[in-house]
């Protein structure tokens, strides 16, 4: 064994030894593997909270609105149509990629795959990464390109998700624009103790390391020198669970490039002061996210001049990434801050029986992905309309927000708007689907009609594609 005994009676960690003798050679070999793959030091130092701690109250104090483009904005910076351009234009050069990060399951919505394979099209019944995929596609075929897409999966979706992609030939992808890689893990402790949990007598508690790990992933599995080496300047980023979300938008782009941004973060108005969004603000010249839960309610409730909110700006998980950016903090990707997440955690007890704890009573360490905001020199905000980008899919039908009824409504609403707007007419309670490869946006709906020469009327549930 190679192990360091020494190491794990000095963090108090020796426990996960307890059963050694007990296991099979192949048994010993998989432990021994997981724990040379901890940062016990570091674990340490996370459960004895000597990491820096954020005084998120007195930042608050000091939180500006973002730099950003906003939807009613009367004398712009960047216009749309300029920044329309600029993006097309570095879609048609092959200089951006996209990244999906994948890792979730659909255990909030009472579906036990991973969260990509959820059926969504409010007509077709396609699944999220159908969707999202079938946008890629027309997206390529419209500037005549190929986009590069990696899919982040957690432990846990990994190889579901890989023989979902297999089974269903990639999805429509291409095998060189298709690349899954796995998202890193961290230990869960005993809330009480700090000591590692054992999932079992030969393997440990281990979760994802959270959205934030994306970057050591990227690096690790050799997708940013794939990027580099294909050209790609620009990486796009969204998650599986927003079928609304614009993957690769060029106007989203654009405006990454005219504002010389690092990471641009696109956002939507907050409906309602205190609504459980991560606010995007500017602290010190440095955008940055301040959870919901983290954020006063006194800086919540605060206005402008003209009675709207001072931080408006929700995030919605949409960003644009310099490639450049992202390779330079792969080495400082480590300082980011570890988020503390109480969890009921089933472990293996000095008995060895499993235990199924009926309260929370695991601490899993995670980081999140915005948290590269601050790091940034330049970064840059854009709103988008919520109607149009943002429609998350995570909680079971009947649930108050981000349900599936909800996302298909939403869906459907906005391409029965396209529709209006091109001069056809849907009928009431009726549902509409527009496939991207039949329209990607209003202008290909307008043109589509104007090609079939006279009004249309929807009488029933459409699937157009």
């Amino acid at each position: 064994m190679s192990i360091d005994r020494k190491q794990l009676d000095e963090f108090d960690q020796s426990h996960l030894l307890q059963f050694w003798a007990e296991l099979s050679p192949e048994s010993q070999r998989s432990l021994s593997q997981q724990l040379e793959q901890i940062d016990l030091p570091l674990i340490h130092k996370l459960v004895c909270n000597e990491d820096k701690a954020v005084d998120w109250e007195a930042l608050s104090r000091k939180a500006e609105p973002p730099p950003a483009a906003r939807l009613d904005e009367v004398a712009p910076k960047f216009s749309a149509t300029a920044a329309l351009e600029k993006g097309e234009t570095a879609l048609r050069a092959g200089r951006v990629g996209m990244i999906l990060v994948a890792g979730g399951q659909g255990t909030r919505l009472g579906f036990d795959p991973p969260k990509g394979m959820f059926p969504i099209g409010p007509v077709s019944h396609r699944t999220l990464f159908q969707m999202h995929c079938d946008r890629l596609l027309a997206m390529m075929k419209r500037y005549h390109v190929s986009i590069p897409t990696y899919v982040m999966t957690s432990p846990a979706t990994d190889a579901e998700t890989r023989a979902y992609f297999e089974e269903h030939q990639r999805c429509g992808l291409a095998p060189d624009d298709l690349k899954i890689f796995c998202q890193g893990t961290m230990p869960a402790v005993d809330a009480t103790t700090g000591r590692i949990l054992l999932a079992e007598k030969d393997a440990v508690a281990l979760s994802p390391d959270g959205h934030g790990g994306l970057v050591n992933a990227l690096n690790q599995h050799g997708c940013l020198d794939d990027a580099r080496q294909r050209g790609i300047d620009y990486l796009y980023y969204a998650q599986v669970d927003n079928p609304l979300a614009q993957l690769c938008d060029p106007e989203l782009i654009g405006y990454h490039i005219l504002s010389s941004s690092q990471l641009t973060t696109q956002v939507v108005q907050k409906r309602f002061p205190t609504e459980r969004v991560g606010n995007v603000v500017s602290i010190d010249g440095k955008v940055q996210i301040i959870e919901y839960s983290d954020l006063p309610e006194s800086a919540a409730l605060q206005t402008l001049d003209d009675g709207s909110l001072k931080l408006w700006a929700g995030n919605i998980a949409v960003h644009v990434f310099d490639l450049d950016f992202l390779a330079s903090v792969v080495a400082s990707a480590d300082g980011l801050p570890f988020h503390r997440a109480r969890k009921k955690v089933p472990f293996v007890d000095e008995q060895g029986q499993l235990v199924e704890p009926s309260q929370p009573n695991a601490i899993k360490f995670e980081r999140f992905v915005f948290d590269l905001l601050p790091m940034a020199e330049r970064a840059f905000v854009v709103e988008g309309d919520a109607s149009q980008v943002f429609a998350p899919v995570k909680n079971a039908d009947g649930a108050e927000v981000d349900t599936p009824a909800l996302a298909k409504l939403a869906l459907s609403a906005l391409h029965q708007k396209w529709l209006a707007d091109a001069g056809a007419t849907v009928a009431p309670n009726v549902t509409v689907e527009i496939h991207p490869d039949w329209a990607l946006d209003a202008a290909e709906v307008h043109a589509k009609l104007t090609e079939l020469n006279g009004p249309l009327r929807f009488e029933a549930n459409t699937y157009l594609r």
